[in-house]
């Protein structure tokens, strides 16, 4: 039966941080979800989902009134030949930032669809074998006091996480003895056996991200993820030669290119990219390949609902990451989604992504107008 897209509904849905979270770059004030359904005329619906801290109005004005109407109409299965159109549309306004914000979310939604199409799961769609996969806890904040640090990270490890992440560039990272510090807290309170990774959120120069390594490299560090600022390729790969802890960027990436810089220049070891970003699954699945050319590893950031099947697929994977400050409205958002247990996440055994949306909680918080096309 031969499908075509016949509407396009975007939503945008966020909710107040509370408690005041900070890294060491910015206060997170808001967080939340642009979030498109894409309806067949066969009634189908595909979902597919971005982030809503900033420009989340953008985004969706974005999709509503440019990318829309060009989508009307079109075989949902055609991925790879409405990603390229996207991709000459958009590229006088953005080759990163909220455009491919909005073609990821687009491409997602089509990913999802397609699996529905063929009433397969997309991880097998795409080849995988994996029904559960490795998740970490994500948290930490910089804007913590040492006992709060020391708290959370116990308590990522009471729910059977085995391994965690946490902030540092305390101070603004103008401070590392004080991260030092609190990186041996940390590791003195949960044992040898969990595995501690650190993120600096783009806070140091190369110099500085260095002295900060050597001095908790002897608590076992499983990586350092974004140790000076994304767009810093050449601190980075400064870094990467002044110290043996495992460097992991991308987050801030977008495309095949911005990984391909990477790796280029040496700048990375576990490739951060995130789907809700770089371009959806259909650039991911090439990101994913350039870091197997590579032989580094491949670690999407957040999201972790939308990558499931991703990491599920991808043989070079190492896990997905929980956001803690995102569990409420993800549990919101979503009916039913996949919940950690005991460090790992069941891949649904349903077709497409096998995410429900919960719409009562959206209709009730769309900060949109109801904004559909037909």
């Amino acid at each position: 039966m031969h499908h075509r897209i016949r509407k396009i509904d975007v939503h945008l849905v966020s909710a107040p941080v509370l408690g005041g979270f900070a890294d060491a770059t910015r206060k997170v004030e808001t967080i939340g979800f642009v979030i498109v359904r894409i309806t067949t005329d066969q009634g189908l619906e595909g979902i597919g989902v971005t982030y809503h801290e900033v420009g989340g109005e953008a985004t969706c004005e974005l999709i509503n009134r440019n990318m829309t109407p060009r989508l009307i109409g079109r075989d949902p299965l055609e991925t790879e030949a409405i990603w390229q159109e996207f991709f000459h549309y958009l590229r006088g306004v953005g080759r990163k930032g909220l455009m491919y914000c909005a073609l990821s979310a687009v491409d997602i939604a089509l990913w999802d669809l397609k699996g529905k199409i063929v009433d397969l799961p997309v991880y097998k769609l795409l080849g995988g074998d994996r029904t559960k996969v490795p998740v970490y806890a994500s948290g930490g904040w910089t804007s913590y006091s040492d006992d709060q640090l020391v708290d959370e990270i116990k308590g990522m490890v009471g729910r059977g996480f085995t391994t965690v992440k946490f902030k540092v560039g305390f101070d603004g990272g103008r401070n590392p003895r004080r991260d030092a510090e609190r990186v041996r807290k940390v590791r003195e309170a949960v044992g040898p056996d969990i595995n501690l990774m650190v993120d600096a959120n783009n806070s140091f120069d190369a110099a500085t991200a260095v002295q900060l390594a050597n001095r908790i490299r002897e608590y076992d560090i499983f990586l350092f993820e974004e140790p000076v600022f994304a767009d810093d390729i050449p601190g980075l790969a400064r870094f990467k030669r002044g110290t043996d802890i495992p460097l992991a960027t991308g987050e801030h990436e977008y495309t095949k290119f911005g990984v391909r810089d990477l790796l280029m220049h040496d700048a990375a070891d576990i490739v951060q990219v995130d789907g809700a970003r770089a371009g959806g699954y259909t650039e991911m699945l090439k990101c994913a390949a350039l870091t197997q050319a590579w032989n580094v590893k491949f670690a999407p950031h957040a999201m972790e609902n939308l990558h499931l099947h991703l990491v599920a697929a991808v043989p070079n994977a190492l896990f997905l990451e929980r956001l803690l400050m995102f569990e409420d409205i993800t549990a919101q958002v979503f009916d039913g989604a996949p919940l950690p247990i005991d460090g790992h996440m069941h891949v649904p055994d349903l077709p497409g992504l096998g995410l429900k949306l919960n719409m009562d909680f959206i209709r009730e918080r769309d900060e949109t107008s109801p904004a559909s096309h037909a």
